[in-house]
């Protein structure tokens, strides 16, 4: 069974990622697949939505005679990504409470 990831954890995935350097389509790829089950087909339509929405900008770079599109993250993309971080935040210390806050000694009824 796979958890299903929502669109605003996975913007902030990718901009987590983009925080910490630049990427090209397929290492960050690569890299996301290291932490969360996501195809190339499903990558590469975030990174669009993320620079349509001033979230990221790109740049080419040759590589063996060939172009690389980089992606990098804007200030705008960094103060998304610090929405995002709190949203999760709180999210999780509200998931944790639920599977976990009930088993320091509680019982029901």
């Amino acid at each position: 069974m796979k958890i299903k990831i929502s669109a605003d954890l996975l913007d902030g995935m990718v901009l987590a990622f983009l925080s910490q350097k630049d990427y090209y389509g397929y290492a960050l790829t690569q890299d996301m697949q290291a932490a969360i089950d996501i195809s190339e087909s499903t990558m590469y339509p975030v990174l669009r939505r993320l620079q349509k929405d001033g979230f990221l900008t790109t740049y080419d770079q040759p590589y063996q005679g060939r172009n690389r599109r980089y992606y990098k993250i804007t200030d705008k993309g960094f103060d998304h990504l610090k929405a995002v971080e709190t949203m999760w935040q709180s999210y999780k210390l509200s998931l944790d409470q639920v599977f976990f806050g009930g088993r320091g000694g509680k019982t029901n009824g």
